[in-house]
């Protein structure tokens, strides 16, 4: 797929005696169009940590991945693929979707179960895939890290060299998790947020925001410019406005 970020052409001409509003007006239409070259497409990975303590994320999360595809809407199309782990060395990865409706019936289907954390196989699993169509973001969204940081880390800067920032939920306050997942948002040039089951509004901005980034890219961030939209730039540029 390919990932040029060229701007639509906007029919439209701009008289040189045109006033300044209506110049600008003008610029304000040409970056929302300003999505990727292949039609505005995009495609993110939706990961999930399902071991037994993320039952009620994973219910939220399911709650929340429609509000991603409406905002995509605005933008161009996105596809969808939930990846998630639990139980002893399971980690499985659905066929990418393209409607709210058929993504909440394959998480509706998971029940989360006891077992330790495989976030270095999401990580692995986002690199192959995007070596083979391109991804552009990949969503992760857990509580706790289990694993060789190093691993995670090697695994995250690579993604970051192909363009594929991963943007981390954390649920709860575990500080080993914590700095795990900041280095892997940093390595890969995405950003770390705090999953709040009680900011579900704020969560769903959030997750939309990313879904506009998915289909069109930072130009279609800031044209957007909503105050989450703002908040994850800063958050990508390591905590510049």
């Amino acid at each position: 797929m390919s990932d040029s970020k060229t701007p639509a052409k906007v029919e439209r001409r701009v008289d040189a005696r045109s006033d300044g509003a209506a110049v600008e007006a003008f610029i304000r239409q040409a970056k929302a169009l300003a999505v990727r070259g292949d039609g505005g497409s995009g495609r993110l990975v939706l990961a999930l940590d399902a071991t037994m303590s993320r039952q009620p994320s994973w219910d939220l999360a399911c709650a929340l991945q429609a509000d991603m595809f409406d905002a995509a809407a605005k933008t161009g199309r996105l596809d969808m693929q939930l990846v998630y782990f639990r139980g002893i060395g399971e980690c499985r990865a659905s066929r990418f979707v393209s409607d709210a409706a058929t993504l909440k019936a394959l998480m509706s289907a998971i029940s989360c179960r006891g077992g330790h954390t495989q976030i270095g196989k999401v990580l692995s699993h986002g690199l192959k895939e995007t070596a083979a169509g391109r991804i552009h973001a990949i969503v992760y969204i857990g509580d706790a890290m289990e694993e060789s940081l190093d691993d995670l880390a090697e695994k995250a800067g690579a993604l970051g060299l192909h363009g594929v920032p991963v943007f981390v939920f954390q649920e709860g306050f575990d500080g080993v998790a914590e700095t795990a997942f900041k280095e892997i948002a940093r390595l890969s040039k995405g950003a770390w947020f705090r999953f709040d089951r009680t900011a579900a509004d704020t969560l769903s901005r959030l997750l939309a925001s990313i879904a506009i980034f998915a289909t069109g890219g930072m130009k279609a961030l800031e044209a957007r410019g909503t105050a989450e939209d703002r908040l994850l730039i800063a958050n990508m540029r390591g905590g510049r406005a």
